[in-house]
Parts: structure tokens; C-alpha cells; sequence
């Protein structure tokens, strides 16, 4: 009998809505772009019940495409981390998005407290904007009466995940897994509980926060379309794509390429500190054990070609971007830095804004094209190389996926610049076809983790061409104009 996986992927700039079967095929698929909100400098927010309708919208045009007779065995959850989302029925202010920055003088006067080190060590998380408490803390702190709602219970917080939940389930559930939990400075990735200290630290009335389970709990029961249906897991997106592109064993990594880069590490059941300011997360829980990783994320790799696009106006679409790499020897000496909302990992520069260098009147767009692809591989290629520093791993692999691997031109950017092997999955919704498989495992049609392994497999490999020496020399160009954007950013 064949059992068909239903993958809520909602993301930062879309929600798509696929249908798997137990092998992985793709049976159907839907999506849709929604709004994105920019009310000040810095600031990013979502319409929350956009969101849902978007959820609603796709996973109906998604359930249309199937064979008569044919309907999902579960439903797994994937969601964009850290955004903020605090409701009764509706919520009570916009979604504030991971990206936002509104909070870093909040972290800032913070850290003076020495703070910082408690937070990293119980989290595994570094004290930024980036991640939720901060602004739970926000919205409490500026909606009228928000905060004593909270304190009685009236209100509910969830990252994405949780929000949709609420929703699916007509209010009954408010529940979220360990991955997402890990990401809002508000969890112990030791005790894997909400811990009482950071709570109080950033003011945040326990009643507000969801229960937390392992990524393929039984999480609730939706009715769709006159049929109940389980939903048999939750993870974060970059997660979902970890154990979509079979990272599944210690040392092995992928990037997935989104609005912006995450590189992650399955690291096993070691907590590994990371001296080069990365992040230590929970990779997943299944069936009760729990997996660890390494992960370091850049702010803007497609969002910093959606900017070319909508904002310079220089592009009709995102795949010119390869037409345009191509024709040109290299980007004349023209260098991006796409720190639009700050810089992540490994430098976490939350005031930082986007510098073009080496402009000349020569200066054409496909200079400014090819450097912006060029800035999304240095990035990536900076987080690498901490990864292989922290863990004592030498990365011989980096698994590739997201929208912006179809760029080929890009995927052999990868690969010189970081001088390993590039692989594209055969698979390039990695993040729907991960929390998929996680929802096989959560309703019992896998039973092991490892079956996974024999489904995804790889279409493109791409092996360095460029010499190590002009490596080098890229790279140290790289660095130069990340420090000058950091210096007078901070001016």
C-alpha cells in the first residue's frame, strides 16, 4: 500500500504545500508568495492571518492535484524559525520575523549585564535580535495590556509552527517541537526543558509558551476537507532540510539557499561549543534520542537577489542572474556584502547594512549580479570553514539545496571557493520532502531513520576548478570589505 506524506513549508517569502508518497516522489505541489512588511529601518513583519491563508489556500491546491480516492496518511509541519508570533484568536500584533533588528539595543544593554555566557551555555544560542525572547519582550512590553494578558493566561506565543497548529486544530493544541523550541533563548538544550532562569531573565510569563515535544510526536488532528488527518511532525526549516538531505550520520553537512543561507552540521549526540561564534542547536529528537549540530546562518542570499529585482530593478527574474555571471571573466574587482539587515554568524553585526565596493564608471549590472552571487558563496564558504575549525572535521562534502541551487554557475562558485565536492540533491524542496519523511516516521510508515537514506538521491556534482591560490585571493578581498562594512556601519 502506498502512503502519501502532506509537507506544510511555510517560509519566510512563500508557503508551499507537497504531497509526497512513502518513497519520496513528489505528487503534488502549491504555492504561494505573501506579503512582506518593512515598516522601519531594520524592522520585518508578516500579516499572521495572511499566513494561515496561504497555509489554507496551498494545501488545498495541493490536495486537488492527487488521483481520485488518494489522500494523505499525515501531515508534517516546516516552518521559517525565530519569527514571533503572540495570539488569542487573532494575533496581536504582526509576526515579527527572524530577520528583524528592532531589539538590538535590547541586546545590547543586556550584554553589558554579562548575560551573554549564561544565555550561550544553557542555549547554545548567541544573545541577538535574531532569536524570539527578545521579541516576545517587544510585543509585551508595546501592545496595550499585552503583558498582564499574558500573565493570566489569555495569550499564546509560538514560533510559526505553533501558530498554524492553533490553527489546523481549531484552537485545541498549542504545542511546538524541540527544534523551534531551541530557538528562542528560552530553552535548555541539556535539561531539553523551558528553563526557569532565562524566563525570568527576559520577563516571560510561563503560561505563555507552548508544550514542547520531539520532532515526530503526534502533535494533533486536523479535518480536511471532511477527513481527519494526524499531524505527525514539526521541525524548523533548516532542520527539515538536514534530514532531507540524509545528514543523518555525525560530520555530515549541508547549506540550504532560501531568502537567506543556513549551513548546519549534524554533529550526533555530542553538544559541541563552537569557538567561532556558531551556534549549538537541536538537529532533531526522534523516537526519543536526541541529535545535536553545528549551524551558522547569513541574513540575505535570495532575499539579496529579490533586491536586484525589486529594488535596483536591474533583473527581470532571479535566473538571469546566471546568464549575466557567465558573461563576464569575473566581477571586476566589484564586491557585495548583503548585510541589508545585519550580519550573522560568524560575525553577528546586527548594525551592519549592505556595501557595494570597487564600483567604477565600467560598473554594469552584470558586475553587480555576478558579485551578489559571489557574496551568498563567501558566506557560506566563511561558515564552512568555522564548522571544520570547531568540530576538528574536514569537510570533503557540502550538500546543497534551496531555490538557488538550480543556479549552476553558483553551485561551481561553491565549489572553488571552498575547494570541496558540491552536491545538489535530486530533491530541491529538501525542507518539505525532510518534514515529510519525519511525518512517515511519526505515523509508522517507516520505522527507522536510516530507511531515508535510499530515497534522496543526487543529481549534480560539482568539483573545484579554480586554483587554491586565487582562492586565497578572493577570499581575502572577502574579508577586507566585511571588516570595512563593519567598521562603518558602526561608526
Amino acid at each position: 500500500m502506498t502512503h502519501y506524506l502532506l509537507a506544510i513549508d511555510q517560509g519566510t517569502t512563500s508557503t508551499r504545500a507537497m504531497v509526497f508518497d512513502d518513497q519520496g516522489e513528489v505528487m503534488a505541489t502549491a504555492r504561494q508568495e505573501f506579503t512582506q512588511y518593512f515598516p522601519a529601518d531594520g524592522w520585518v513583519e508578516h500579516d499572521g492571518m495572511e499566513i494561515i491563508q496561504t497555509v489554507m489556500t496551498t494545501v488545498k491546491e495541493a490536495l486537488d492535484q492527487l488521483p481520485a480516492g488518494c489522500f494523505p496518511t499525515a501531515i508534517g509541519i516546516t516552518n521559517q524559525r525565530e519569527t514571533t508570533v503572540i495570539w488569542d484568536r487573532e494575533p496581536i500584533y504582526p509576526a515579527i520575523v527572524w530577520q528583524d533588528r528592532r531589539t538590538a539595543d535590547i541586546c545590547r544593554n543586556m550584554k553589558q549585564d554579562g548575560v551573554e555566557p549564561m544565555i550561550s551555555e544553557k542555549t547554545g544560542l548567541l544573545f541577538d535580535p535574531y532569536f524570539s525572547a527578545t521579541k516576545i519582550n517587544w510585543i509585551l512590553d508595546n501592545v496595550p495590556d499585552a503583558r498582564r494578558r499574558a500573565v493570566r493566561g489569555e495569550l499564546a506565543f509560538g514560533t510559526v509552527d505553533s501558530f498554524i497548529l492553533w490553527h489546523l486544530t481549531g484552537g485545541k493544541v498549542h504545542k511546538t517541537d524541540v527544534t523551534n523550541a531551541a530557538r528562542t533563548l528560552l530553552f535548555n538544550i541539556q535539561t531539553m526543558m523551558w528553563d526557569p532562569d532565562l524566563l525570568k531573565l527576559f520577563d516571560v510569563p510561563a503560561a505563555l509558551l507552548p508544550t514542547v515535544h520531539d520532532c515526530d510526536h503526534h502533535f494533533g488532528d486536523v479535518s480536511l476537507f471532511g477527513q481527519a488527518l494526524p499531524i505527525t511532525a514539526i521541525a524548523g526549516d533548516q532542520q527539515a532540510a538536514l534530514f532531507g538531505q540524509n545528514c543523518l550520520e555525525a560530520g555530515q553537512i549541508k547549506c540550504t539557499l532560501g531568502t537567506g543561507g543556513f549551513v548546519m552540521m549534524n554533529t550526533g549526540d555530542s553538544i559541541i561549543r563552537s569557538q567561532n561564534r556558531l551556534l549549538t542547536t537541536v538537529a532533531c529528537a526522534l523516537q526519543g534520542r536526541v541529535t545535536y549540530a553545528l549551524e551558522g546562518s547569513f541574513f540575505c542570499a535570495g532575499s539579496a537577489v529579490q533586491w536586484l529585482r525589486d529594488g535596483l530593478k536591474i533583473i527581470g527574474d532571479a535566473g538571469e542572474t546566471e546568464a549575466l555571471a557567465r558573461s563576464i571573466d569575473s566581477s571586476h574587482g566589484v564586491v557585495m556584502v548583503p548585510a541589508f539587515t545585519g550580519l550573522g554568524a560568524p560575525h553577528w553585526q546586527a548594525e551592519a547594512r549592505g556595501t557595494l565596493f570597487g564600483l567604477t564608471r565600467a560598473t554594469g549590472r552584470a558586475e553587480i549580479a555576478r558579485a551578489t552571487l559571489e557574496s551568498v558563496g563567501l558566506q557560506a564558504a566563511d561558515l564552512v570553514a568555522a564548522m571544520q575549525h570547531d568540530s576538528g572535521i574536514a569537510v570533503e562534502r557540502l550538500k546543497l539545496d534551496g531555490g538557488m541551487a538550480a543556479n549552476e554557475w553558483l553551485l561551481q562558485f561553491f565549489a572553488d571557493i571552498m575547494q570541496v565536492e558540491i552536491v545538489r540533491s535530486g530533491i530541491m524542496e529538501t525542507t518539505a520532502f525532510g518534514v515529510a519523511m519525519l511525518a512517515a516516521l511519526g505515523a509508522g510508515v517507516h520505522k527507522k531513520v536510516n530507511k531515508l537514506s535510499t530515497v534522496n538521491c543526487y543529481t549534480k556534482v560539482k568539483k573545484p576548478e579554480m586554483t587554491i591560490k586565487d582562492t586565497f585571493l578572493l577570499r581575502e578581498i572577502w574579508k577586507k570589505a566585511v571588516e570595512s562594512t563593519c567598521y562603518f556601519s558602526t561608526r
